[in-house]
């Protein structure tokens, strides 16, 4: 019997961005995964900042936080509403540091439960990988007459592509 899950994956997936070719994971989202203010958990880790090199932990810089905040629609609005510093980026291996820095009962399973959202990630994405690197080989190996067949496999696995509408006018025939 599966135990039950204290945040849905989804939520966790949804909060892995990619920066400087990392996946990573913001103190604000992991903040709230773990039920604590983001000042919280940034002063556990600058408590602890040798357990943090630069390939466990960065901050972003202005141009990478801007990013994020023209991706809220909604901003709150008045003195102290928004932060003073640039969020700190944590990889997975951060992410993984994190659990000796914060030892609430709650920090320990949600960061069970964030690892396996890193790995079920890198899964997919070798899955992909892998499938690619099979057709290519059947492809070399079959002769022409089923380049249809292979064709048609490649289309589907490409993201569909949103249709462009027509604009203007439409006469009536």
């Amino acid at each position: 019997m599966a135990e039950k899950s204290l945040v849905p994956m989804e939520r966790i997936e949804r909060t892995i961005h990619v920066f400087r070719g990392q996946k990573v994971m913001l103190d604000v989202d992991l903040a709230a995964l773990y039920e604590v203010e983001a000042k919280v958990l940034n002063q556990a880790v600058k408590r602890n900042i040798d357990r943090f090199p630069q390939d466990f932990m960065f901050q972003l810089t202005p141009e990478e936080a801007s990013f994020i905040r023209s991706q809220i629609v909604t901003l709150k609005t008045g003195r102290g509403q928004h932060r003073k510093y640039l969020p700190h980026a944590f990889t997975e291996q951060g992410v993984a540091m994190l659990s000796s820095v914060l030892r609430s009962p709650r920090a320990i399973q949600v960061n069970i439960e964030i690892m396996r959202a890193f790995v079920q990630l890198r899964q997919m994405l070798q899955a992909n990988v892998d499938l690619a690197k099979k057709l290519a080989a059947l492809e070399s190996k079959y002769d022409a007459q089923f380049r249809v067949v292979f064709d048609a496999i490649r289309e589907l696995m490409t993201p569909p592509k949103k249709p462009r509408r027509k604009i203007g006018f439409k006469p009536e025939k």
